[in-house]
């Protein structure tokens, strides 16, 4: 697999961001690249926000007035995208992680931040790639057996069920 390069910027203060959660964002998007067969070298950017930034990127972008954990801005279409002119990458696309509501998920769901941001970037990569789960049924579950397959190559493997514990 040829170069990636991951543009990570924290636009929170909220929140310290952990360790490790810069490298683990690195071989996230790594991992959903090398499960795709994506075969060239690629350019992608992740911000952490907080709520407040996120629900108004939400408001602005998709017309949802309310904090959302993840948002993804693919620059391609169809397999074709943008090229740094400078490196020769394709531009994927920007995602953008709410932190705040990535802890809040964690323990909502019972495992680590770590776990829950590595996800979300999995999960934010896919749709970079084209990959939709709106419409729900079958493309809906690949992409969750994708994720999931990422999350277990990265020991990251779920903790039960995504339903709330009691």
């Amino acid at each position: 697999m040829e170069k990636i390069r991951v543009i990570i910027s924290n636009r929170q203060k909220q929140v310290r961001v952990p360790t490790g959660v810069r490298m683990l964002i690195r071989r996230c998007c790594h991992a959903v690249l090398q499960l795709e067969g994506f075969p060239d070298p690629a350019e992608i950017s992740v911000s952490f926000v907080d709520n407040d930034q996120i629900k108004e990127m939400n408001r602005q972008y998709r017309d949802k007035d309310s904090v959302t954990d993840v948002l993804s801005f693919p620059m391609g279409e169809e397999g074709s995208y943008d090229v740094n002119h400078e490196t020769g990458a394709k531009i994927l696309g920007d995602i953008v992680i709410s932190i705040p509501k990535a802890m809040e998920q964690a323990r909502t769901y019972g495992h680590t931040l770590e776990r829950e941001i590595g996800y979300l970037t999995a999960h934010s990569m896919l749709h970079l790639l084209g990959y939709d789960h709106e419409e729900g049924g079958m493309a809906r579950v690949r992409m969750r057996e994708k994720e999931e397959r990422v999350m277990r190559e990265l020991g990251l493997p779920a903790s039960g069920s995504y339903a709330p514990e009691e």
